[in-house]
């Protein structure tokens, strides 16, 4: 989305990541666009996966995960096949899962409710990946989830 005739095309994406709950109408409003004329290129946007998808942004403290953790893991063997980020793909615990360059192979951001669980969900992920890990606790967090800068 680099070029001046897509300008706004990013406008609305802008204000889709600050509310994309925003109406057609609205998104026309602050745009200078009819409701069609957004909705066909807010369609654009999506078909181009510009746009993936809509979520709500919940608070995991209210919903009892007020555990965070950077979980660092790396195989045991080396040599091994790279399905680490497989092997955990079913594991609701992890809400990210990046491939790193480093000495571990994959960082994961888990949420749980308790130490306990943390301890379980650690015992959990080496033996389904067959990996070493290294956990570094979240005490607090300043920001979280701020979108990309277009």
């Amino acid at each position: 989305m680099s070029s001046a005739v897509e300008e706004l095309d990013r406008h609305i994406v802008e204000l889709l990541v600050a509310d994309g709950r925003m109406s057609y109408t609205d998104l026309g409003k602050a745009t200078g666009l009819s409701t069609s004329a957004v909705h066909q290129r807010v369609r654009r946007l999506e078909q181009r996966g510009v746009i993936r998808g809509y979520a709500a942004v919940i608070d995991p403290e209210a919903v009892g995960l007020s555990l965070t953790a950077f979980i660092s893991v790396k195989p045991f063997d080396p040599s091994a096949p790279d399905d680490i980020a497989d092997r955990l793909a079913d594991v609701p615990e992890i809400e990210a899962c990046h491939s790193v360059a480093g000495d571990e192979n994959y960082i994961l951001k888990v949420r749980v409710a308790t130490p306990i669980e943390l301890e379980h969900l650690l015992g959990r992920i080496r033996s389904l990946a067959g990996v070493s890990t290294r956990t570094t606790v979240v005490l607090s967090t300043a920001y979280e989830a701020r979108p990309p800068r277009i």
